[in-house]
């Protein structure tokens, strides 16, 4: 059991608090609720851009990093579809630097033409590196468009192409910041060596004055399930013909997550999982097999994929077939009429490898701080997570995977090797 306190200032910021008398060190954790489905879609690839621009200088510290050096610190950041996250790390003495850094970001951001230069420049050079002179790089780019039909996660967290994030504005970048980047919009999460009495003084001494802003609203509508199965070929620079079938699975919270999180577990998750053993080991055609959930605070998606020992079409077909063959058969509980039903064996095995990890994770005063700023974004309680895992039932599993896995809603893109002219070498 993780214990905690939480408070929340004036201004809406709320704040977690997680005591760790075991370390010298502290975790500042903030955590913005702003990700890419914030984007407008002229102009994507912007809250990824803001994680970078982050770094860039804020209103009274013109070099965030030599400030965190300085204070024997390091720090580091992700952004996602749903949320925007930064964390730092210093010696528990040091709390006070890592507020003051925070807290000035977000107040503002220096809005320099020189920092905003540099990370486009960073950016665009990452977006080539990762998704267009990579094997596979454009495949997420590929199967979002092919899931999502309306909602912003049809393009992935770096953009839909660098030319997005070459034509940003200063006057883009600053609208953004006051749109979304406000204490009222985030949670910030403090794990270490420090009291909850030096947290409410000194949160409230660096964060207290920062005034709330109007968080723009989110007018999307919600993705519907496509009426009928889609397909997409795509052919690359490529080692290795790979097929991808994804579906449309519910929102983080939602009933038959937790559920689908662990059907993509018994499919694929370890050497007891059904596509080590079957199809791995099984296949001569399938190469490797893997199955996972995109993990979305809103309509997210399951995704079952292989990479092939064979690049013909009718292998891609095949392989196809047998990656939803065998997540079809966890449509029921095992019994004499289904023999390759879900089994309780099977839940039971990945319900422990998940509480595992979890308790794992939970040893990192970092990982702490990481967790319960996401469980107070979500509003629950960390404590309580495990247990919605461990109700789960192989009647639960089939129930969602009938309701998820259907081949007549499957997205599939197979992604092959280009084939060389008639006559090339």
């Amino acid at each position: 059991m993780i214990k905690y306190n939480r408070f929340t200032l004036d201004n809406g910021l709320r704040v977690i608090h997680n005591h760790d008398s075991s370390t010298a060190m502290v975790c500042v954790n903030i955590l913005y609720n702003v990700g890419s489905r914030d984007e407008d879609e002229s102009l994507t690839g912007l809250a990824h851009l803001f994680e970078h621009l982050m770094f860039g200088g804020s209103l009274h510290i013109s070099d965030f990093d030599a400030e965190m050096e300085r204070a024997g610190g390091m720090n580091n950041a992700w952004t996602s579809d749903d949320f925007t996250n930064f964390y730092d790390i210093a010696p528990a003495v040091n709390l006070d630097t890592l507020l003051w850094l925070e807290s000035d970001r977000m107040l503002s951001l220096a809005f320099s033409p020189e920092s905003l230069e540099v990370q486009r420049s960073v950016v665009v050079e990452e977006f080539k590196q990762t998704h267009l002179n990579r094997p596979y790089g454009d495949l997420m780019h590929h199967l979002r468009r092919l899931l999502y039909q309306t909602h912003p996660y049809r393009y992935p967290t770096i953009g839909r192409e660098p030319g997005h994030i070459e034509k940003v504005t200063i006057d883009d970048v600053r609208s953004f910041f006051f749109n979304h980047y406000g204490p009222n919009n985030a949670v910030l999460a403090i794990s270490g060596n420090v009291t909850c009495e030096e947290v409410r003084e000194k949160v409230s001494r660096w964060f207290g004055d920062i005034p709330g802003r109007d968080i723009k609203p989110r007018t999307y509508a919600a993705e519907e399930d496509p009426a009928g199965p889609r397909s997409l070929t795509v052919r690359g620079d490529v080692p290795r013909a790979m097929v991808v079938v994804a579906f449309l699975m519910p929102a983080y919270g939602e009933e038959g997550y937790v559920e689908c999180d662990l059907i993509t577990d018994i499919l694929s998750s370890g050497r007891a999982a059904r596509y080590y053993r079957r199809l791995t080991m099984g296949d001569p055609l399938i190469a490797e097999a893997d199955a996972s959930i995109s993990g979305s605070e809103e309509r997210g998606f399951l995704m079952l994929k292989a990479s092939l020992n064979d690049d013909s079409d009718e292998a891609m077909q095949t392989a196809r077939d047998r990656l939803i063959e065998e997540a079809v058969k966890l449509h029921f509980e095992v019994s004499p009429a289904h023999p390759d039903g879900v089994t309780p064996d099977e839940v039971s095995r990945v319900v422990n490898c998940y509480l595992t990890q979890t308790e794992f994770r939970s040893q990192s005063f970092t990982g702490r701080a990481q967790a319960l700023a996401l469980a107070e974004m979500h509003g629950e309680d960390i404590n309580s997570i495990p247990a919605t895992y461990e109700a789960v039932t192989a009647a639960d599993i089939a129930a969602a995977a009938r309701r998820v896995i259907d081949p007549q809603k499957a997205c599939t893109l197979f992604y092959a090797p280009s084939r060389q002219p008639a006559g090339g070498q």
